[in-house]
């Protein structure tokens, strides 16, 4: 199973879009200067297996270009939830029609919550044609849920990040399982006890961790290194986690200076992997 970080920044990206911090100015400028830097970070998306998305920001466009991925032959998008840098539902007028020609799955199923289906019919009302329509199917799913479809496994659960929403996910494929926990802050007790239950161990872990090196309260919406490894900890305990399961750190925000001196000694005293935008792992 391969897993592809296309984005892995927070909502604003980094730099972020209309941030004069002394952080986001000089790493701008340095990418205006033609320096490459694993510090430009777009909004989060992972992609598995070159099929299987989960989340679509607005920057899918620039992730498709740069990364040189055929989103045509996506077949399948768990969405977390409806803010705007994890679902851009705008851009699914184009699936089709004059729009996209000779593509490679021209069906896509996308499960998201109810906020998330809301989000797509009020983003899609004005320009989606019945042609492209046709296209997409938009499956309303809760929590709890098991989805089963083309050789995938994907089961959903509750985060900490607002009243409504998100949903996690644990996707399964050929015995290979990934984990992904973004946006969240500590997990709630139910979703750690419904992933015991089910009896899986994941070979790979994506863990928020907005804040890195800065201090969070454990009911925050988001988490820093020490909660993420602590999160590790309670997965350990209940066996969804072990010493083969490859710990990936990502969303990070410009507003904790992910420096890549700063996340790679997050690598160094965590053992856990930093994501940057282009990332692959085979797990």
């Amino acid at each position: 199973m391969k897993v592809l970080y296309l984005g892995t920044g927070a909502a604003e990206g980094v730099p972020a879009l209309f941030c004069n911090c002394a952080y986001c100015k000089k790493l701008r400028a340095r990418i205006a200067a033609g320096e490459r830097t694993k510090e430009l970070r777009t909004r989060m998306q992972v992609l598995i297996d070159g099929e299987l998305s989960v989340d679509f920001p607005p920057d899918a466009f620039f992730h498709a270009a740069q990364a040189g991925v055929d989103f045509s032959a996506l077949r399948y998008l768990l969405v977390t939830h409806s803010h705007m840098d994890h679902f851009y539902a705008h851009d699914f007028v184009l699936h089709g029609y004059k729009y996209a020609h000779d593509m490679a799955a021209p069906k896509l199923d996308i499960y998201a919550n109810e906020e998330a289906c809301a989000v797509f019919a009020e983003c899609t009302r004005r320009e989606m044609k019945a042609e492209v329509a046709s296209t997409v199917r938009l499956h309303r799913t809760g929590a709890f849920e098991e989805i089963a479809s083309g050789g995938w496994k994907a089961y959903s659960f509750p985060a900490h990040h607002s009243s409504k929403e998100p949903l996690l996910w644990l996707v399964e494929r050929d015995d290979k399982r990934v984990l992904h926990l973004t946006d969240t802050g500590r997990l709630p007790e139910e979703s750690v006890a419904f992933l015991r239950s089910l009896g899986k161990r994941a070979d790979l872990v994506t863990l928020d961790c907005t804040f890195l090196w800065d201090e969070s309260d454990p009911s925050a919406r988001h988490m820093n290194l020490k909660e993420a490894a602590h999160t590790v900890e309670r997965l350990t305990r209940a066996g969804v986690c072990d010493e083969r399961t490859v710990k990936v750190i990502t969303h990070f925000s410009h507003n904790s200076a992910p420096s890549e001196e700063a996340v790679r000694r997050a690598e160094r005293e965590y053992g856990f992997v930093a994501a940057y935008d282009g990332l692959e792992l085979t797990i």
